[in-house]
């Protein structure tokens, strides 16, 4: 008998594999053999895919069957292949025509009565198949509002496995998604809500207005999370090529709203202490899956009471502050994730942590093991570090009501368009993004400038990460105040940010 082939996608990490998936009858006593490096749950697909088949009107082959995965050193995972294998059977046994599978992609999972499931991943899932010049796709029906936002595919969504071998044999139709709708974005938090904290205020604004790391330090109660869930609303909406990024990774954790998928606010991912290095960073058997980081992508990671996190949990986000990204290595296989999000950490100034500093009961010793926590190398590369003060009166600003999200929004987005059009020839779209040596070389400031920067140096104070941060500041500090390059004053105001300790 002829092979039945039908195609599918492998990811691995973001990035997705076309597979072919090919089935072969005959050649030996009945049963049903798989090769492709199967995981444990693909391995079970053949008594899925046997009751499916059966249970949707259609014969099972009594002869052996043959499935291969192609390619064929690619570690296959999961039950998103349990439509595909269904279909190749088919064709296979000549009881559908195979002139509709060339050039289309099945997705989905089947259940024991044919009913086709949801799965995780749909969206990259389909970008990967429209890269490899895929033209046509079929998801699960309750997946169509996923698969409506990759462009120039054709896309259809089944209910049944009856209803894809319907469309196969010309009978019927399968179901389109409808266009997107434009949902208004989600509300965030205002900040007017704040009352006091000037200098976490302004900080805030300069973390938005840079992409800058943000530590914040003071006692409870003083409004740390309050102004940290305030940042998304601070930041500009994502691009299409952004929303598309993290919509992606969210389709992997399968958490898209079927009403609003695309993602188009920068997202705020607020873990509990208690998260394990595996859920936060990412990992699990097989091929790793991302972490919250990633989920964080292009936004805010919010670590509230950083110190309570531990060392290894924190200090594994050092390397990945820098680059933007999570490399994650298994017997399986390598991924890469993406993660470069805003990270902002709050802290209490000591264990007891009493409204009123003069009431801490704390040894010294206690304090230093404490702020030990937060390990040197980690706020080597937190930019801005604020003292919150206890609260003395409940009343508004003396100089007036608090500015809103909206007003310094405002300011945030000006100084954003100066310094993407200062970098953008470059390929950098922030401040903080900027490598170190163009900061040096092609944007050097003129040594009257970074006279106060090279004695911070030669006396040890800050390192040379943290001199290239301090100009990073200094550079969204002069796009706030709408001027061309940094002053003395600038990096003066940097070095201060920087010289502000935890505790």
């Amino acid at each position: 008998m002829p092979l039945g082939r039908a195609w599918s996608v492998a990811l691995v990490g973001l990035d997705g594999r076309l597979v072919e998936v090919e089935a072969d009858l005959g050649g030996g006593l009945p049963g049903v053999k798989m090769v492709g490096l199967p995981d444990a749950g693909l391995r079970e697909a053949k008594d899925r895919v046997r009751s499916a088949i059966r249970n949707s009107g259609q014969h099972w082959p009594e002869d052996k069957v043959t499935l291969g995965l192609f390619p064929a050193n690619l570690p296959k995972l999961g039950s998103g292949y349990d439509l595909a294998i269904a279909v190749a059977v088919l064709a296979s046994a000549g009881k559908v025509p195979a002139t509709r599978l060339l050039g289309t992609v099945l997705l989905g999972e089947l259940a024991l009565d044919g009913r086709v499931r949801e799965i995780r991943g749909v969206l990259p899932g389909l970008l990967a198949a429209r890269k490899a010049g895929i033209k046509r796709a079929i998801v699960p029906s309750h997946m169509l509002f996923e698969a409506a936002l990759v462009d120039g595919l054709e896309v259809y969504g089944a209910a049944r496995l009856r209803d894809v071998v319907s469309w196969l044999e010309g009978e019927n139709a399968l179901a389109r998604p409808e266009p997107p709708v434009e949902s208004p974005p989600p509300e965030v938090p205002d900040l007017a809500d704040v009352l006091g904290q000037p200098e976490a205020r302004w900080a805030l604004e300069v973390a938005a207005a840079g992409g800058h790391h943000l530590l914040l330090t003071g006692p409870p109660g003083v409004g740390k999370t309050m102004l940290a869930k305030r940042l998304p609303g601070l930041l500009p909406m994502l691009s299409p090529e952004e929303s598309l990024e993290v919509t992606a990774v969210h389709s992997i954790h399968g958490k898209l709203s079927a009403e609003a998928p695309l993602i188009r606010v920068p997202p705020f991912v607020a873990p509990h202490y208690s998260v394990s290095e595996a859920a936060l960073i990412g990992g699990g058997t097989g091929i790793a899956k991302p972490g919250l980081i990633s989920r964080a992508h292009r936004g805010v990671l919010f670590l509230d009471e950083a110190a309570e996190f531990g060392s290894q949990r924190l200090d594994s986000l050092r390397t990945i502050l820098e680059e933007g990204e999570v490399r994650i290595a298994r017997a399986r296989g390598s991924v890469c994730y993406p993660a470069r999000f805003q990270l902002v950490m709050a802290t209490n100034p000591c264990p007891c942590a009493p409204p009123r500093e003069t009431d801490c009961s704390c040894s010294p010793t206690e304090r230093r093991r404490y702020h030990s926590r937060l390990s040197g190398p980690l706020l080597d590369r937190v930019d801005l570090r604020v003292r919150l003060r206890p609260m003395t009166a409940m009343g508004r600003h003396e100089s007036g009501e608090p500015e809103p999200t909206e007003v310094v929004r405002k300011r945030v987005l000006a100084a954003r368009d100066r310094a993407a059009a200062r970098w953008s020839p470059h390929g950098w779209k922030t401040n903080a993004e900027v490598p170190g040596p163009a900061l040096h070389r092609e944007f050097a400031l003129p040594p009257p400038t970074t006279a106060l920067l090279e004695r911070s140096l030669e006396r040890g104070t800050i390192t040379a990460r943290g001199a290239d941060r301090c100009l990073r500041i200094a550079w969204t500090l002069a796009d706030l105040a709408k001027v061309e390059e940094p002053t003395s004053d600038h990096v003066a105001a940097a070095l201060e940010f920087r010289d502000r300790r935890a505790a």
